[in-house]
């Protein structure tokens, strides 16, 4: 019963955070609003006892991205500027399609038969991926990195080309 309020709370925060993002006309507020659906689907991983996955979530969508769109919002030059905020063009037919796509959901849901799944007791996965990672998948994982690398060092090359110039 616990798990069923603290997930649809998590739903609640990750789909008014959604909205928000969609329909604020501040960027500045749709970037923080950003950060509680990123949040809000953490949770969800969490519960679903997806540890690995939660943690990337976390790392690379709140700690990188998020902060990286919050640095560059905040330091755009003119941001106060009512040109920069989003426009408020098509918010009713947005609304309308919102709404259709709702209706449309809600009726899958409610018509669909739903089976109860065993209960199990979850077990953290990150020891798995990471034993996994280091024995039978280590040379795509290595691959994976120096194909990163590549791209890294392609980066800073195609960056610093106007400096030299």
């Amino acid at each position: 019963m616990l798990a069923q309020v603290i997930f649809y709370a998590l739903a609640a925060l990750t789909v008014g955070s959604a909205a928000l993002v969609a329909f604020s006309r501040n960027i500045v507020y749709s970037t923080f609003a950003l950060l509680g659906a990123f949040m809000g689907i953490v949770g969800i991983y969490i519960l679903l006892a997806a540890d690995f996955v939660a943690m990337v979530q976390l790392l690379v969508y709140v700690g990188g991205i998020l902060v990286l769109t919050i640095f560059a919002v905040m330091l755009t030059a003119g941001i106060g500027d009512v040109k920069v905020s989003n426009r408020a063009v098509g918010t009713g037919p947005a609304m309308v399609v919102a709404g259709v796509a709702a209706i449309v959901m809600l009726y899958a849901v409610m018509r669909t038969q739903w089976h109860q799944a065993t209960a199990y007791t979850p077990a953290p996965t990150t020891y798995a991926i990471g034993n996994a990672f280091l024995g039978d998948y280590v040379l795509p994982f290595e691959v994976a990195s120096l194909v990163l690398l590549a791209a890294l060092i392609g980066a800073i090359v195609i960056s610093r080309h106007e400096v030299r110039e």
